[in-house]
């Protein structure tokens, strides 16, 4: 693939043929803001926030989805682009409700940051009334569609990364709206609830639900004033230490990595990792979900359990181990066969066969996933 020099802000940077301008500009070091690109999906070019300036040019072209040309002269925060900018965004925020310090989202906001960056003032008496009632995605997140800018990050999350085509654009009163094909409910088109699309809704329009300990505070707090309990916990919420831990999901051996955050020592939250190079990003509704209720349920084993006198009784790991090789001596290598589980890390499959071929001597090796 040829190279392609071109000059952006003044900056000379030469990039592979294919590029995008936004692409090449980042390569500078140079920022320049979007709000329907993100870096899974295809560009689209539908929000024109990142409208830049290029000599010979017709009108102001998005960065996100053009390619660069030789010799290509780029201009990206010129007088004319930052106007466009602001009133590309006034035209955005029209209808969105200025709830900002109620929504979980707060200080997280992609348009807060982008508002701030664009620099505007609301242009707008804040609305009074919703539009769309709130409604459930499944038991795992919530639509506020309210709160939706229609960047189609979802729609295209959904359909061309997922491949599941749960979310759709739909027209509604003349208008174009985010929502699933008929109305119907997510669990009746398909929806894998991975929350793919959650992941990449750059306001609070798609949040995961709260986690358990929030929703108990939740429930505290409407008990005295339910008008102001969003706003009283997303306050206390921000100051909550909590850490992030890079990690692999236990679930299976697909070896997905995923982003966990901690808090007085207990996972609330999981997140798939941008930088897995398992799954890019992406995860399935039990990595996405079901991790801290699996890690920290009560009912999980944390000793091993030994059958004495008629019921099941803690053991030692030692005594434990001990009972299973003396089990296990008592058969020949062609009368032992071992399957493992898919719910393994690949590592520890790997082990499992060890001890069937080495110590088990025995070849009978098979896998949970082909029965």
């Amino acid at each position: 693939m040829g190279k392609v020099k071109l000059w952006i802000d003044g900056q000379e940077v030469e990039v592979a043929e294919g590029t995008t301008v936004l692409k090449a500009a980042e390569e500078l070091g140079i920022f320049i803001p979007t709000l329907c690109f993100h870096p899974l999906l295809r560009p689209s070019g539908n929000c024109r926030i990142c409208a830049v300036e290029i000599e010979g040019y017709r009108g102001l072209p998005a960065s996100c989805s053009t390619p660069v040309e030789e010799g290509m002269v780029v201009r990206t925060n010129t007088d004319r682009v930052k106007e466009f900018r602001q009133e590309t965004l006034k035209a955005i925020l029209m209808d969105h409700p200025r709830e900002c310090i109620a929504c979980p989202k707060n200080q997280s906001c992609e348009l807060q940051e982008l508002i701030a960056y664009v620099g505007i003032e609301i242009p707008y008496k804040a609305p009074t009334e919703k539009r769309f009632e709130v409604k459930d995605g499944g038991p795992f997140f919530r639509r506020d569609y309210n709160l939706c800018v229609r960047c189609g990050r979802c729609v295209r999350m959904c359909n061309e990364v997922r491949g599941v085509g749960a979310i759709v654009f739909k027209e509604v009163e003349g208008r174009q709206e985010v929502g699933t094909p008929l109305d119907r409910p997510l669990e009746e088109v398909g929806c894998q609830f991975c929350a793919a699309c959650v992941d990449v809704c750059p306001t609070g329009a798609l949040m995961e639900k709260l986690p358990r300990w929030r929703a108990e505070a939740k429930a505290r707090e409407d008990s005295f004033c339910p008008e102001i309990s969003d706003i009283v916990l997303s306050l206390y919420d921000r100051y909550r230490e909590r850490e992030y831990k890079s990690s692999i999901c236990p679930y299976c051996g697909v070896g997905c990595r995923l982003i966990f955050e901690v808090q007085d020592g207990e996972i609330i939250r999981t997140r798939p990792d941008p930088t897995g190079p398992a799954n890019n990003g992406l995860s399935c509704v039990k990595g996405r979900f079901g991790i801290a209720e699996f890690v920290h349920s009560p009912d999980r084993l944390k000793t091993p359990l030994m059958r004495k006198n008629g019921s099941l009784e803690e053991v030692s790991w030692d005594e434990a181990l001990d009972a299973v090789a003396k089990q296990l001596s008592k058969y020949k290598p062609e009368e032992v066969a071992v399957i493992s589980s898919a719910k393994c890390t690949n590592e520890e499959n790997y082990v499992i066969q060890k001890l069937a071929r080495a110590v088990l001597k025995t070849n009978s090796v098979d896998h949970c996933a082909r029965l």
